[in-house]
């Protein structure tokens, strides 16, 4: 991957000292530890942005079989489970 781009920031003298004498300390170039925060900062951000969407893709899903009135009322759903959890526990 070429490495065309500048990326020019301020920051505190202190954390630029404390970050440069990290990467010393682990023997690598402070631009390739930036480069790999950055792409995990990207890869994090996407994965949160993804699964928002399909968490609002789940709740358009539920609104709409509500309002379509094929939904459960709540009183349903835990008296299902209720008899799940006797079957399951042998007390049914």
């Amino acid at each position: 991957m070429s490495k065309d781009a500048v990326f020019t920031m301020k920051l505190e003298p202190e954390l630029r000292a404390d970050f440069m004498a990290e990467t010393v300390a682990v023997h690598r170039p402070a631009s390739q530890v930036l480069r790999e925060l950055m792409r995990d900062f990207v890869q994090r951000q996407r994965e949160i942005r993804a699964h928002d969407d399909f968490l609002r893709g789940k709740v358009e899903v539920a609104r709409a079989s509500m309002h379509a009135g094929s939904g459960r009322s709540n009183a349903d759903v835990e008296a299902d489970f209720a008899k799940r959890r006797a079957k399951a526990l042998g007390t049914a």
